[in-house]
Order: structure tokens, then sequence, then C-alpha cells
């Protein structure tokens, strides 16, 4: 079992000016809207089971990876494009004792290391928006997966549009979501675009009480691990406190126009 102090020595340093990406390396979180209850979604939707190999894009520290293997019996390849991600869910995949069914790499969502029709599911929660080149990466999505296979997204939406500039400016900032979110219709657009037949595009409105959720996803341990790497730096870092001091307040009416939508394609 890996030593927990050598883990925090090894996790991620966070920089004077931190992003939303590294503080989630550091503390070993995974965040998306809907929380668990939307990766319990996409489970049933994909049809998930002990002979499924499923491809997790953008795996973070691989609190999802985990749970799919445990939950399911599936065997799971994960990847993102940060290797202190890959290093800190390759880590905790061992601890969870899944290594036999769970594998890491760092990859790039645009160029996927892999051959055509490897993969039965391609999973992916909250990451795609964060991407400039959307078509490219749902195009290897589409790629990589194997004939009657699916594609599930969780993603986030605008309800309306135009968006007011304020609440864009705080998603980028707080969220460093520097590249443009969609509607349901774009994301749509983009499916089939790629070549896949789209069973369900359901809009959701975020609601926080979600976010309980991910108690489930990470387990107990991990959990006060993740809150205690927090706390610590809150209670140690200048630089995060004044990170959460610059997203405390909430734009009015955020919710209103910013929210998540799952969406399925099929080969």
């Amino acid at each position: 079992m890996p030593d927990e102090t050598n883990q925090h020595q090894q996790t991620p340093s966070v920089e004077e000016d931190p992003t939303y990406f590294e503080l989630h390396a550091y503390s070993g979180a995974t965040k998306h809207m809907g929380g668990l209850s939307t990766t319990k979604e996409l489970i049933e939707l994909c049809g998930m089971d002990e002979r499924t190999y499923v491809l997790e894009v953008g795996c973070g520290t691989g609190a999802t990876s985990r749970y799919l293997a445990k939950k399911t019996g599936c065997r799971v390849m994960g990847v993102d494009i940060r290797a202190s991600m890959v290093e800190r869910a390759t880590e905790r995949a061992t601890r969870a004792r899944v290594g036999d069914r769970v594998n890491f790499r760092v990859a790039d969502a645009t160029d996927l290391p892999f051959e055509d029709a490897t993969f039965d599911v391609v999973l992916v929660e909250s990451v795609t928006t964060f991407i400039e080149d959307k078509s490219a990466a749902i195009g290897e999505y589409a790629r990589v997966l194997k004939p009657g296979g699916c594609v599930g997204l969780n993603e986030e939406i605008w309800h309306k549009t135009p968006p007011p500039l304020e609440i864009v400016e705080y998603a980028a900032q707080t969220w460093d979501v520097q590249a443009k979110i969609l509607t349901l219709d774009g994301w749509v657009e983009l499916l089939k675009d790629s070549g896949l037949i789209v069973e369900l595009a359901s809009p959701r409105r975020y609601g926080p009480l979600t976010d309980f959720s991910e108690l489930a996803r990470y387990g107990c341990r991990d959990f006060l691990t993740i809150l205690g790497r927090s706390l610590r730096l809150y209670c140690t870092s200048p630089a995060f406190r004044k990170y959460m001091r610059g997203r405390r307040r909430l734009p009015k009416g955020i919710w209103d126009y910013l929210g998540y939508a799952l969406l399925l394609g099929r080969k």
C-alpha cells in the first residue's frame, strides 16, 4: 500500500496563480455537474458490464475509472493530458486493488493513441467542454469505438443564449473554461457530424446538492484525504486563499444560463 505521506510529497505543487486543474491534481478531486448520479445514468445507458472495455477520456485522478471497475467489473483505460493526474490515478487504482482491470496513460483527446474500433464504450464527463477543437476530439471518440458501441457524454451547456458577459467571464476564471461552451443543439450536431447516431440529448439544471453524491465515488478514505489536503492548502497557501476569495460570489442567475447535458451517441 503506498505511503500517504510520500504521496503528498509527490503531489504537484500549487503555483502562485493556481489553476482549476492544478488544484484538482493537488487535492485528488474529480468534479463535474450532476455528480455521481450522472455517472450511474451513463453506466446504465451504455450497458456496461464485466465484458465491456471502456475508455474514460479526461480521467483526472481516476475516481470514476475505479468506480466503473468496482461497480460493473468492466475493464477501463483512463487517459488524461496531465501526467500528474495519471500518476495519482495509477497510485489510487493500486491502493483500491483494481489495478488488474484499470490502466492509465497520458494522451491528448484530439489524438488518441489507440487503434480504430478498440473500445465498447467511450465515457467523457466534463472534459470536451474545455477542448478548443471539439470536433477533432469527438471524431477521435468515434474512431476508437467499436461498431455498435456508444459514446456517453456529460458536458456543460448554455440553456439560453447569449449569456451575460459577467457569467461567461466567471466560468472562464473559476473553471478555466477558455473554450466555447455549446448549446445542446451544438453538441448534437457535433455527434452527428462524427457519424454517431444520437440516442439521447437530455439537458439538465445544476443543483448543488448533487455534489454530495461524490462521497460514494471516492469512498470515505479518499474523500477525507481530499478534504484534508484542501484544508491544509487553505491554511498554508496565500495563493489558494486569494483564489477562493475571488470565486465566492456567483453571478446572479448563473444557473438559468449554465447547465449540463447527458448525451449518448451510437456507432
